[in-house]
């Protein structure tokens, strides 16, 4: 499968600068656009560890990126888990880091991945096996009602997350639920139909992205990663974040900001007891968006969101 062109490649490279005998992690591999632009800017003599989930994105990554193939080291796992793999290879520090935290168009255009609303497939949404998470088949087989509203509510900010909740607790309680259509109907019938009719999208789009986010644990292995990952960059490194949602892009400029302070004790502290040292100087006041030839080019990055931050020395 050849690459889409990964969401704001321009802006990667710009921020990350890629040199020569440099180290680079691209976390969330996918189809690697992003690191094969990495490994161009370089003039391919700089070293990158990729990272995905998806064994089949993986196996489409390297033969994308075949005309470096002494140059990468790829790894079928969470990128949260990095730090073992760096220590697998011998490298102890990183010249650069990418996470483009969407979903890739494997994942969206392979119905049998059942991410989509739009196309049938098994209800599963889990981004590979090799994390060992439940599909979502069996995930809404086993929720209770009060703790689906809070999954919808929160990781959909969804408004009628309610409403949503009880109409699949009740197909739910009647028989499985293991089809994505099936699941969408369910969530359309949910809707009341002025709301429906006035919707910009797919009604189901916000569930979805909920179960997705719970069922691959999305935000526990974005903080996770995030407290790991500055005490693995040189002086100088850089780690660009692309988000597709505000749950992510929080979570991303709350961590930015806090590494950025020289103190973080509450405001009214007369004197400074945290002891905390500044890691981070941010590069993106406010987070960067596709510019409009990229919108044309590829719908898909619409909702995207840059922020990148530079390790102090």
């Amino acid at each position: 499968m050849s690459m889409h062109k990964s969401v704001m490649s321009r802006e990667v490279i710009q921020f990350i600068r890629p040199v020569s005998g440099g180290k680079y992690l691209d976390g969330t591999l996918g189809l690697g656009g992003h690191s094969l632009e990495i490994l161009k800017a370089c003039d391919g003599d700089c070293y990158l560890m990729g990272m995905d989930l998806d064994d089949d994105a993986l196996g489409y990554a390297a033969q994308n990126l075949s005309q470096f193939k002494d140059r990468i080291n790829l790894f079928n796992d969470s990128f949260d888990s990095f730090s073992s793999y760096l220590e697998e290879l011998g490298w102890d520090r990183l010249d650069g880091v990418v996470l483009d935290l969407g979903v890739s168009s494997l994942q969206l255009d392979v119905a049998e991945k059942g991410f989509s609303f739009i196309k049938d497939g098994p209800l599963d949404m889990r981004m590979g096996l090799a994390a060992g998470f439940e599909p979502a088949s069996r995930l809404l087989e086993r929720i209770s009602l009060y703790d689906l509203k809070k999954v919808i509510g929160r990781y959909g900010e969804e408004p009628m997350a309610g409403r949503i909740a009880r109409a699949i607790i009740e197909v739910r309680d009647k028989k499985k639920i293991e089809t994505t259509l099936e699941l969408a109907q369910i969530v359309e019938n949910a809707y009341p139909a002025r709301r429906r009719a006035m919707a910009k999208n797919h009604p189901a789009t916000k569930t979805f992205q909920a179960l997705r986010i719970a069922v691959n644990r999305e935000l526990d292995s974005l903080e996770d990663f995030l407290k790991q990952i500055v005490d693995f960059m040189s002086p100088g490194a850089r780690i660009v974040v692309i988000s597709f949602h505000s749950l992510e892009d929080r979570i991303v400029k709350h961590f930015f900001r806090h590494e950025a302070k020289e103190c973080v004790c509450p405001p009214g502290y007369p004197i400074c007891q945290c002891e905390h040292k500044q890691k981070l100087k941010i590069l993106t006041k406010k987070p960067l968006i596709p510019k409009d030839d990229e919108l044309t080019d590829n719908p898909r990055s619409r909702s995207a969101k840059l922020r990148a931050s530079e390790k102090t020395a």
